[in-house]
């Protein structure tokens, strides 16, 4: 791959993906497999004033390994030194960096029960943690390169050099690098989901109601005073960044109780190196009475059964089946592309941030209001060339949102 380019790539996720500031620390959480990238964004963070650069290495191939031959017990169990490290670093102002590039069927054989007690106990241990990531308390920022079993996935008709030269390609466009001024792609960017956002927010919707020929008829209430946000984030002090790098979406939070019909996926999820497909929830009063699937049932339901707010939604997102990712006619098995391909929801926790005055509310405020709480917060695709959304105003108003897949406006 073209040096150039990733150094460019590299440059843009450490300045307008993290926005980093000079003398703050970077924790980057990487495969092991991409540590030649892993070190360069590493280098540019030094270059561009970093305090320090801490990288924590994730080897899912041993990962698999533990998974099928540890003692149960192990997985009820988390280090107190690695939470240390989460908290130690969230707590000084640290800024965060995941790459995300996993193998998407490297843990089939793997009992998916086991994996989700071991989530549950991370999530557990770092709760306080997860808190200010999805409050952005803290910058943070997720973004991908390829790995050789993710790009044959992806390519299986490619040889195993080619799959990841192409997923190079595509993963650069998608995230703008391919442009002269990525910087200045990226704020036009912003713009643009902007413009979605302030027809969102100046409408006060209170339901959303999805029909498509999948079969996907949901009604989804929306809280009072929600808000919508895309493109970029900022913490409490004001600090913009953003959080995926790609992003298509505008997304907010449901109510919590206020979720009722049936939805149908329209793409594979990739969870925890399993694939669950053509899947379908049915919501009674926003909670999962009913679910199946073609493929991934047994993950399905350990996503659900993880706790009490995993059996309701947290994440409303919308994107216009007519956007560079879905134009691009690829399957990812990645989330982080096929999300922002696709309208999305998101079973479990709710993104605070999506209430007004949020920052001056604590738990108790915010599951009052409808704000779903949990350890999980699993995105899966809903979006169809078909799609319908009709909103309904505070005044009882229909204001259509999405005609055949995409925007209205």
């Amino acid at each position: 791959m073209d040096n150039i380019l990733l150094t460019k790539y590299a440059r843009l996720i450490v300045k307008t993906g993290l926005n980093l500031q000079p003398s703050q620390t970077l924790v980057i959480t990487s495969p092991i497999e991409c540590a030649p990238f892993t070190r360069l964004v590493a280098q540019m963070a030094y270059q561009e004033g970093a305090r320090d650069v801490v990288i924590q290495w994730k080897d899912e191939l041993f990962s698999k390994i533990r998974f099928l031959h540890a003692p149960e017990e192990v997985f009820e169990e988390f280090p107190e030194w690695q939470k240390e490290f989460y908290l130690s670093y969230v707590r000084q102002g640290a800024a965060f960096l995941s790459i995300s590039a996993s193998d998407p069927e490297l843990m089939k054989d793997v009992n998916p029960e086991r994996m989700n007690k071991a989530q549950k106990t991370s999530g557990t241990a770092l709760k306080e943690y997860r808190e200010r990531m999805m409050s952005n308390k803290n910058v943070w920022c997720v973004v991908s390169i390829p790995t050789a079993s993710w790009a044959k996935k992806v390519f299986p008709h490619l040889s195993e050099e080619d799959s990841i030269d192409k997923l190079w390609e595509v993963i650069l466009k998608t995230v703008r690098v391919d442009t002269e001024n990525p910087v200045a792609s990226w704020d036009e960017h912003k713009t643009n989901l902007k413009t979605k956002m302030d027809f969102l927010n100046s409408h006060t919707l209170k339901s959303l109601h999805y029909t498509n020929s999948l079969g996907t008829d949901l009604r989804i209430e929306l809280p009072e005073n929600h808000i919508w946000l895309g493109g970029s984030e900022f913490t409490p002090e004001g600090l913009e960044f953003i959080a995926n790098m790609p992003t298509e979406e505008v997304f907010t939070l449901p109510s919590k109780t206020g979720v009722n019909g049936t939805v149908v996926s329209s793409m594979p999820l990739n969870y925890n190196g399993n694939l669950i497909e053509q899947f379908s929830l049915t919501f009674k009063d926003g909670m999962i009475v009913d679910y199946s699937a073609e493929k991934g049932y047994e993950t399905l339901k350990t996503i659900i059964e993880t706790d009490e707010g995993s059996h309701y939604l947290g994440e409303v997102a919308l994107v216009p089946y007519d956007s560079p990712i879905s134009n691009s006619n690829i399957l990812f098995y990645n989330t982080l592309f096929d999300e922002n391909a696709s309208c999305h929801l998101a079973i479990g926790k709710a993104y605070p941030v999506c209430m007004k005055n949020c920052e001056n509310m604590n738990q108790e405020d915010l599951t009052r209001l409808g704000v779903n709480e949990s350890l999980v917060h699993v995105d899966f695709m809903i979006g169809t060339s078909d799609l319908e959304i009709l909103g309904r105003t505070l005044e009882d108003k229909e204001i259509p949102v999405f005609k055949n897949g995409n925007f209205v406006t």
